[in-house]
């Protein structure tokens, strides 16, 4: 991409090592620990599924009840492993038998360490083996049906309305209409249970739960429309929460394309706490990068606990560290869509400028990634014409800049949840708009001392202080002091630090390596 802002190479080359050390740093602190929500994910990769006679998880049921004697520590790999060799059965059937009170992991003889780590690889082995060939599958269909193509971003549709059937729906309304991505928001709060929910589901608010039957429903739909009309659409959901590596385990199960996988969301928004989310996103993004899919970064979160315009370069800042720890996680930069969002207040002088300035500043800095935009919800009031003469501008600011994935903005936003034919409405000014100024981007030049140069220049010199600020201490003391969104949260608190688990020794996750990436990260 040729670079329209002139931008200081080396100020660019600074920023990156920093986030490298920034990473490294983060990397180290939780290096040797484990969590509840990863040893799940280690369940559901190895075929355990279903609930108990009470209707809790079995994935849940197998990390309670080792968790609760004190020996998660060597990891339900370890423990399954030495069940499959003392009772032949396979990893499922071990898990139905607990789940029933037929069997206790912990009391069984224990096998040499050597021949369970043997046994469960083998097994591990093969359940990769199977969500390979079926993502291989997927990849022929996405090639012989096709999508969008270049000049043209992918254009992203959020939906959800409590009841999966009806975002089938909504999503094949989205696929008529000219969308290339459905993604389906999770009902509001569910990145703070402590379990998946089990089974489709017909009630949510805000938005309708993420389970694994739910993200199937959804897929058959949208390929059975795919297929119908020779255009392949693609799936996404949100990766975060206390169970952020079960939804990324469940994505590649289930073919979904795209999924929502910030490093510190779960932090930030939902008090869930930095060792445990820091844990949880180095494996979740393991298995995303491993799969194929593509991870969207959530920096347009800032902008909602902050102001547009002062909290720039702390997004700036975030992307860099939010890039080099899924680049550290095994995540190609092809399958890293950086976030960014369209949320200066409509009010303020230039802030079309000051918008334009940030999304070249973005797509330059991260030339090989589909950075992801968000459209402007903070500033929306009711008024739906102001709200669709700002999506427009949005809509402009997208095709002008490049951007790989575009969150379509509607006109009912701050209204209501949208009706499928407000989506249709935002689809078309979309269209219409990238249509009517295609090659806008190749026309247009900066002033070398115009204010979107000026402004790049500043926001990216700002963000260079504040990623040296933070190498030099720690991402974990930057959030303590609100370096992001205003919003702070200590190392030692937030939801979910009991499920923090030390390694034993003899601690087992043959995942890990078995999915390691080649790339020198």
């Amino acid at each position: 991409m040729r670079s329209k802002l002139g931008l200081d190479a080396a100020l660019v080359t600074s920023c990156r090592e920093a986030a490298t050390a920034i990473a490294r740093e983060a990397g180290e602190r939780t290096a040797g620990l484990t969590t509840t929500s990863v040893e799940r994910a280690v369940a559901r990769l190895l075929g355990v599924d279903g609930v108990d006679g009470d209707g809790v998880p079995l994935p849940n049921v197998l990390v309670e009840k080792v968790h609760d004697q004190g020996e998660l520590g060597r990891g339900l790999a370890y423990w399954l492993g030495n069940a499959v060799i003392a009772t032949g059965a396979e990893p499922a059937e071990i898990a139905r038998r607990v789940g029933a009170g037929e069997l206790d992991l912990c009391a069984l003889p224990r096998a040499d360490l050597a021949r369970i780590e043997v046994t469960i690889a083998e097994h591990a082995g093969r359940a990769l083996e199977r969500i390979e060939a079926a993502r291989a599958e997927r990849n022929a269909l996405r090639a012989r049906l096709g999508g969008r193509q270049a000049p043209y971003p992918e254009i992203y549709v959020l939906t959800a309305t409590g009841n999966v059937y009806e975002d089938v729906a909504h999503a094949e309304a989205v696929a008529e209409n000219g969308g290339d991505i459905v993604a389906v928001i999770r009902s509001t709060a569910q990145s703070l249970l402590d379990y998946v929910p089990y089974g489709p589901t017909t009630e949510g608010y805000g938005g309708t739960f993420a389970t694994q039957a739910n993200f199937a429903i959804m897929r058959e739909a949208l390929d059975r429309w795919s297929a119908a009309n020779g255009r392949y659409v693609k799936l996404s959901s949100f990766c975060s929460g206390l169970c952020m590596p079960e939804f990324a385990v469940m994505g590649a199960i289930e073919g979904l394309d795209n999924m929502v996988n910030d490093a510190l969301y779960g932090i930030l928004y939902r008090d869930i706490n930095p060792l445990r989310t820091m844990i949880d996103q180095r494996f979740s993004r393991r298995i995303n990068g491993h799969f194929g899919i593509v991870i969207n970064t959530g920096e347009d979160n800032y902008l909602r606990t902050s102001d547009a315009v002062e909290a720039a370069p702390a997004v700036v800042a975030s992307q860099f560290i939010n890039y080099q720890l899924a680049r550290d996680s095994g995540v190609p930069p092809t399958q890293i869509a950086v976030g960014n969002a369209f949320e200066i207040h409509p009010e303020v002088t230039n802030g079309f400028l000051y918008e334009w300035a940030q999304a070249q500043l973005t797509r330059e800095l991260f030339p090989d990634c589909p950075v992801k935009y968000m459209p402007p919800t903070v500033h929306m009031n009711g008024n739906h014409l102001r709200t669709q003469a700002v999506d427009s501008m949005f809509n402009l600011v997208t095709i002008a800049t490049g951007q790989g994935i575009q969150t379509v903005g509607v006109p009912t936003e701050g209204i209501f949840t949208p009706h499928i034919h407000d989506r249709v409405h935002g689809l078309e000014n979309v269209h219409y708009v990238f249509n009517f100024a295609r090659d806008l981007a190749e026309e247009i030049e900066f002033r070398p001392d115009g204010v979107i140069r000026t402004r790049a220049r500043d926001v990216l010199a700002e963000a260079h202080r504040m990623l040296v600020e933070v190498a030099d201490n720690s991402l974990f003391t930057a959030i303590e002091k609100g370096f992001f969104g205003n919003v702070s949260r200590r190392i030692d608190q937030g939801r979910g630090a009991e499920g923090i688990v030390a390694f034993h020794p003899e601690y087992v996750n043959p995942f890990v390596a078995l999915m390691e990436d080649e790339s020198d990260g």
